[in-house]
């Protein structure tokens, strides 16, 4: 994978994570207005999660690299994201845009780190679609979500 330079989100936390990932995965936007994009296609997309926090595990981790790829990747690479239950239905909120997608992944891995003793946070996850599009979600500052 090539190298990539990612906006960088501010946090007042000590340790930073940040762990790059591509899948492969196909959607569609079924609405009328999504042009093109109502029909089914795929992307191999770039995922770079950000994680921070404070504290180290007994490991000396804030996580795991592998556990945060197994969450996501294992969870959608080559599949039809419409097909799964967070991102079926018709509401703004469900359509697997790449916007939908990064907010996904992050309550995801936020909804994971929660759990973990040392609690480390998630503060961005960058999703790229195409070679001239991405969307970058952060939490606002002060909310967790999850």
């Amino acid at each position: 994978m090539l190298t990539q330079i990612y906006p960088q989100p501010s946090h007042p936390y000590s340790f930073e994570l940040n762990k790059d990932m591509q899948m492969s995965a196909a959607h569609f936007i079924p609405r009328e207005d999504a042009g093109a994009c109502s029909r089914v296609h795929g992307h191999t997309y770039t995922i770079n999660i950000t994680i921070a926090g404070d504290e180290l595990n007994a490991s000396g981790f804030l996580v795991n690299f592998s556990t945060i790829k197994k969450l996501i990747h294992g969870e959608y690479d080559h599949t039809l994201l419409n097909d799964h239950q967070e991102f079926s239905g018709e509401s703004a909120d469900r359509i697997p845009s790449t916007e939908v997608v990064a907010k996904t992944i992050y309550d995801k891995v936020e909804a994971y780190l929660k759990d973990l003793n040392n609690r480390p946070h998630c503060v961005q996850v960058f999703v790229r679609e195409t070679p001239t599009s991405y969307v970058v979600y952060r939490p606002k500052p002060g909310v967790q979500h999850g």
